[in-house]
Protein backbone atom coordinates (compact mmCIF):
# COMPACT_ATOMS: atom_id res chain seq x y z
CA UNK A 1 0.00 0.00 0.00
CA UNK A 2 1.60 3.32 -1.09
CA UNK A 3 1.02 6.75 1.58
CA UNK A 4 1.78 9.86 1.87
CA UNK A 5 1.90 11.83 4.46
CA UNK A 6 -1.33 14.23 4.89
CA UNK A 7 -0.16 17.29 5.71
CA UNK A 8 -2.53 19.57 5.86
CA UNK A 9 -3.17 21.80 8.91
CA UNK A 10 -5.60 20.19 10.65
CA UNK A 11 -3.97 16.95 10.49
CA UNK A 12 -0.76 17.55 10.73
CA UNK A 13 -1.29 19.64 13.92
CA UNK A 14 -3.85 16.35 15.25
CA UNK A 15 -1.03 14.07 14.86
CA UNK A 16 1.67 16.63 16.47
CA UNK A 17 -0.79 16.53 19.51
CA UNK A 18 -1.21 13.18 20.10
CA UNK A 19 2.34 12.79 19.62
CA UNK A 20 3.11 15.15 22.49
CA UNK A 21 0.81 13.71 24.52
CA UNK A 22 1.99 10.23 24.57
CA UNK A 23 5.35 11.73 25.10
CA UNK A 24 4.51 13.93 28.14
CA UNK A 25 2.54 10.66 29.49
CA UNK A 26 5.75 8.99 28.92
CA UNK A 27 7.80 11.05 30.90
CA UNK A 28 5.60 12.04 33.90
CA UNK A 29 5.70 8.01 34.53
CA UNK A 30 5.70 7.37 38.17
CA UNK A 31 8.53 4.84 37.39
CA UNK A 32 10.72 6.92 35.87
CA UNK A 33 11.21 10.53 34.84
CA UNK A 34 13.14 9.93 31.61
CA UNK A 35 11.58 7.84 28.85
CA UNK A 36 13.36 3.97 28.53
CA UNK A 37 14.40 2.44 25.93
CA UNK A 38 11.14 0.53 25.03
CA UNK A 39 9.28 3.74 25.93
CA UNK A 40 10.80 5.57 23.02
CA UNK A 41 10.35 3.03 20.86
CA UNK A 42 6.96 2.77 21.35
CA UNK A 43 7.10 6.28 20.76
CA UNK A 44 8.73 5.94 17.64
CA UNK A 45 6.19 3.80 16.25
CA UNK A 46 3.16 4.99 17.47
CA UNK A 47 4.27 7.95 15.67
CA UNK A 48 4.70 6.31 12.49
CA UNK A 49 1.54 4.65 13.13
CA UNK A 50 -0.28 8.18 13.16
CA UNK A 51 1.77 10.04 10.48
CA UNK A 52 0.79 6.71 7.97
CA UNK A 53 -3.28 7.25 9.07
CA UNK A 54 -3.33 9.75 6.67
CA UNK A 55 -2.49 7.36 3.55
CA UNK A 56 -3.53 8.48 0.06
CA UNK A 57 -5.89 5.55 -0.44
CA UNK A 58 -6.46 6.79 -4.20
CA UNK A 59 -3.04 7.38 -5.29
CA UNK A 60 -1.96 4.70 -7.75
CA UNK A 61 1.33 6.54 -8.61
CA UNK A 62 3.22 9.79 -7.91
CA UNK A 63 6.74 10.85 -8.39
CA UNK A 64 8.24 13.72 -9.38
CA UNK A 65 11.47 14.77 -10.93
CA UNK A 66 13.84 17.69 -10.06
CA UNK A 67 15.00 19.68 -13.40
CA UNK A 68 18.49 20.03 -13.49
CA UNK A 69 19.08 24.04 -12.06
CA UNK A 70 16.13 25.05 -12.88
CA UNK A 71 16.58 25.41 -16.71
CA UNK A 72 14.47 22.90 -18.57
CA UNK A 73 16.24 22.09 -21.76
CA UNK A 74 14.49 20.28 -24.36
CA UNK A 75 16.04 17.53 -24.44
CA UNK A 76 15.88 16.63 -20.90
CA UNK A 77 12.74 14.41 -21.28
CA UNK A 78 11.90 12.90 -17.89
CA UNK A 79 10.09 9.51 -17.65
CA UNK A 80 7.89 7.54 -15.34
CA UNK A 81 7.55 3.86 -15.45
CA UNK A 82 4.31 2.53 -13.97
CA UNK A 83 3.46 -0.85 -12.96
CA UNK A 84 -0.36 -1.74 -13.37
CA UNK A 85 -2.30 -4.71 -12.34
CA UNK A 86 -5.73 -3.33 -12.17
CA UNK A 87 -7.91 -2.25 -15.57
CA UNK A 88 -10.85 -2.01 -14.03
CA UNK A 89 -10.96 1.05 -12.01
CA UNK A 90 -11.46 4.49 -13.68
CA UNK A 91 -7.99 6.71 -13.01
CA UNK A 92 -7.30 10.39 -13.00
CA UNK A 93 -3.99 11.63 -14.64
CA UNK A 94 -2.53 14.78 -13.67
CA UNK A 95 1.10 16.53 -14.39
CA UNK A 96 2.61 17.92 -11.74
CA UNK A 97 4.79 21.42 -12.79
CA UNK A 98 6.63 23.54 -9.85
CA UNK A 99 7.59 26.71 -11.33
CA UNK A 100 9.26 29.76 -9.71
CA UNK A 101 8.16 32.94 -9.57
CA UNK A 102 10.54 33.74 -12.21
CA UNK A 103 9.08 31.85 -15.29
CA UNK A 104 8.09 34.43 -18.33
CA UNK A 105 5.28 32.53 -19.62
CA UNK A 106 1.93 32.03 -18.11
CA UNK A 107 1.58 28.46 -19.67
CA UNK A 108 3.72 25.16 -20.61
CA UNK A 109 3.73 23.20 -23.48
CA UNK A 110 4.54 19.73 -23.47
CA UNK A 111 4.62 16.29 -25.35
CA UNK A 112 3.77 13.15 -23.30
CA UNK A 113 4.37 9.94 -24.81
CA UNK A 114 2.65 6.88 -23.37
CA UNK A 115 4.55 3.52 -24.11
CA UNK A 116 1.82 0.50 -23.45
CA UNK A 117 3.17 -3.12 -22.19
CA UNK A 118 2.58 -4.38 -25.70
CA UNK A 119 4.89 -1.46 -27.39
CA UNK A 120 2.20 0.54 -29.30
CA UNK A 121 2.63 4.32 -28.08
CA UNK A 122 0.54 7.59 -28.22
CA UNK A 123 1.62 11.17 -27.87
CA UNK A 124 -0.21 13.55 -26.40
CA UNK A 125 -0.07 17.90 -26.30
CA UNK A 126 -0.82 19.43 -22.91
CA UNK A 127 -1.04 22.90 -22.21
CA UNK A 128 -0.45 23.82 -18.40
CA UNK A 129 -1.93 27.50 -17.28
CA UNK A 130 0.20 28.12 -15.00
CA UNK A 131 -0.97 32.12 -14.28
CA UNK A 132 -4.57 33.51 -15.35
CA UNK A 133 -5.02 36.64 -17.55
CA UNK A 134 -3.84 38.90 -15.12
CA UNK A 135 -0.47 37.34 -14.72
CA UNK A 136 -1.28 36.07 -11.25
CA UNK A 137 0.13 32.37 -10.28
CA UNK A 138 -2.18 29.38 -9.89
CA UNK A 139 -1.96 26.20 -7.94
CA UNK A 140 -0.25 26.65 -4.79
CA UNK A 141 2.28 28.92 -3.56
CA UNK A 142 4.88 28.81 -0.78
CA UNK A 143 7.20 32.32 -1.33
CA UNK A 144 7.99 32.08 -4.93
CA UNK A 145 7.48 28.69 -5.12
CA UNK A 146 4.57 27.91 -7.34
CA UNK A 147 2.87 24.20 -7.66
CA UNK A 148 0.22 22.74 -10.22
CA UNK A 149 -1.43 19.71 -10.83
CA UNK A 150 -3.02 19.82 -14.05
CA UNK A 151 -5.18 17.37 -15.28
CA UNK A 152 -4.07 15.38 -18.11
CA UNK A 153 -6.70 12.25 -18.14
CA UNK A 154 -9.66 12.21 -16.74
CA UNK A 155 -11.76 8.90 -15.63
CA UNK A 156 -9.55 6.65 -17.60
CA UNK A 157 -8.78 2.59 -17.13
CA UNK A 158 -5.73 1.39 -18.56
CA UNK A 159 -6.54 -0.86 -21.22
CA UNK A 160 -3.52 -3.80 -20.12
CA UNK A 161 -1.67 -4.99 -17.43
CA UNK A 162 2.05 -4.37 -17.59
CA UNK A 163 4.66 -2.06 -17.65
CA UNK A 164 3.74 1.55 -18.77
CA UNK A 165 6.19 4.34 -19.50
CA UNK A 166 5.25 8.10 -19.68
CA UNK A 167 7.55 10.50 -21.26
CA UNK A 168 7.28 13.99 -20.95
CA UNK A 169 9.24 16.43 -22.59
CA UNK A 170 8.97 20.43 -23.15
CA UNK A 171 7.41 21.88 -26.17
CA UNK A 172 7.69 25.48 -25.50
CA UNK A 173 9.67 27.48 -28.70
CA UNK A 174 12.50 27.90 -26.31
CA UNK A 175 14.95 25.52 -26.38
CA UNK A 176 16.42 26.37 -22.28
CA UNK A 177 13.49 27.04 -20.17
CA UNK A 178 14.38 28.87 -17.00
CA UNK A 179 12.89 29.12 -14.19
CA UNK A 180 10.79 25.44 -14.11
CA UNK A 181 11.86 23.44 -11.06
CA UNK A 182 10.41 20.00 -11.14
CA UNK A 183 7.67 18.18 -13.32
CA UNK A 184 5.92 14.85 -12.37
CA UNK A 185 3.39 12.64 -12.91
CA UNK A 186 0.17 11.53 -10.62
CA UNK A 187 -2.17 9.13 -11.29
CA UNK A 188 -5.03 8.27 -8.61
CA UNK A 189 -8.57 6.16 -8.40
CA UNK A 190 -11.60 8.03 -8.90
CA UNK A 191 -13.06 8.77 -5.95
CA UNK A 192 -16.62 6.23 -5.91
CA UNK A 193 -19.33 8.10 -5.11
Amino acid sequence: MSCVFNLNKKSKHKNQDQIMFVIKKLSHHKSSQRISRSGFMYVVFLSLILLFSGCDKNRVFEKNEEIHNYVWDVKDVKSFEVIVNDTTTPNNFYVNVRNADGYQYSNLYLFIKTIFPNGKSSRDTLECILANEEGRWLGKGLGDIWDNQIVFKKAKRFPLMGKYTFIIEQAMRQPQLPMVMDVGMRIEKVEKK
